[in-house]
């Protein structure tokens, strides 16, 4: 099946003798499943729930996932990519909520690898309450969340350890909620079909390779220009993925997202002929069902628009940004998305994915821990036992 997803790659030159190179490696990491969680990407995943507890909740109309970073981010990325074919709702609990706040009757998803993660306990300190089912998600452990799960004799998901957060997308996190809601799992995975996929491997070689030249010359910060309101979400997720993984030993890249067109009239000055630390990618899915402006209010010089649909004039809009960046050689790459599907989703899960653990590689760095946000939560919790 032919890829919804259109790249035109960053435009340098790469010897062939690194992409062999970083080639190699890719093999070598998919032949020996390394990292580990990689495991939840593939077809032959095996969940650590089974189709009683989709059928025990699934004509639950109303749910609330609790979790803080990579234990809801990916959960709303999908949620918001596809919402076009969900008709349940998802309320997300991601941050501290200091004010009381009513929740609708259905059933609470609540996530933490370690089960102790503060807000998350805090969250469901506040949310519990007797006509809403719980579901845990967590390791098996002797956590706070796991023994509260017990005491409520709730229905617990294990949470394996071997797959962090920000990596846990495509495992139970992601996927339990997103069968719930009535999508495909196995329509998400991607990843075998990919890995041995000639054009994806060769966009993935490119773009991770020109991005590591980008670094070397002290360009730091990706600017994400985004045209699609319904992927803003997908880029919050890939903001946690790039920065806690690569963010280390005085390296990493700073991810920032711009809602395009609004920003050409507050940021795009700046973008053009500001600072230069910058590389961009654009991103834009297309709409099928055209939106057209009502002909009685067009006139004069704006009288062309008649026949043009409003999202062909949102792709003038990023081709004339994009032609202005090509002209003043500023370093940019293009994602064109052509239908909504969870085959799409799962490709660009897996295509930035993979390229983190690419650029992890070239730089050196573990992408799989985070020490100095457990200095913060640690510091927390001995501020709070005062």
């Amino acid at each position: 099946m032919a890829s919804n997803i259109i790249i035109n790659n960053f435009q340098c030159q790469i010897k062939s003798s690194d992409k062999k190179k970083l080639l190699k490696y890719i093999k070598k990491i998919d032949f020996n499943e390394e990292p580990e969680f990689l495991k939840c990407y593939k077809k032959n995943y095996k969940y650590s729930y089974d189709d009683k507890i989709i059928k025990k909740y699934k004509r639950i109309k109303n749910i609330n996932v609790i979790g803080m970073g990579g234990s809801s981010l990916g959960t709303k990325a999908i949620y918001s990519f596809l919402s076009n074919k969900i008709k349940k709702k998802i309320k997300f609990f991601e941050n501290l909520k200091i004010k009381n706040e009513k929740i609708s009757k259905g059933l609470n998803i609540i996530v933490s690898k370690s089960g102790n993660t503060l807000e998350t306990i805090l969250n469901t300190n506040k949310l519990l309450n007797k006509k809403n089912k719980n579901i845990f998600i967590t390791e098996n452990n002797n956590s706070y969340l796991k023994k509260l799960a017990d005491k409520l004799k709730s229905d617990v998901i294990e949470h394996k350890n071997f797959i962090g957060g920000r990596f846990s997308v495509l495992s139970e996190v992601g996927m339990l909620p997103s069968e719930l809601i009535g999508l495909k799992e196995n329509k998400f995975k991607q990843y075998n079909k990919l890995i041995i996929q000639k054009s994806f491997l060769n966009n993935l070689i490119h773009n991770t390779l020109c991005t590591f030249k980008l670094l070397k010359e002290k360009r730091f910060n990706s600017i994400i220009l985004n045209y699609d309101p319904r992927s803003e979400d997908l880029f919050k997720w890939y903001q946690q993925l790039i920065s806690e993984s690569l963010g280390k030993n005085s390296k990493g890249i700073l991810p920032f997202i711009s809602t395009m067109p609004k920003d050409n009239h507050s940021i795009l000055q700046l973008y053009l002929s500001g600072f230069k630390p910058n590389f961009y990618t654009f991103f834009i899915v297309e709409e099928k069902k055209g939106i057209y402006l009502n002909p009685k209010f067009l006139f004069d010089e704006f009288i062309y628009l008649k026949k043009k649909s409003m999202f062909s004039i949102l792709n003038s809009q990023k081709t004339a940004t994009e032609n202005i960046f090509k002209s003043k050689r500023i370093p940019f790459r293009s994602f064109y998305i052509k239908k909504r599907t969870e085959e799409t989703l799962g490709e660009l899960f897996c295509f930035f994915t993979l390229e983190v653990i690419l650029l992890s590689h070239l730089l050196k760095i573990n992408p799989l821990n985070q020490p100095e946000v457990e200095l913060v939560k640690n510091e927390t919790f001995k501020i709070l036992k005062k």
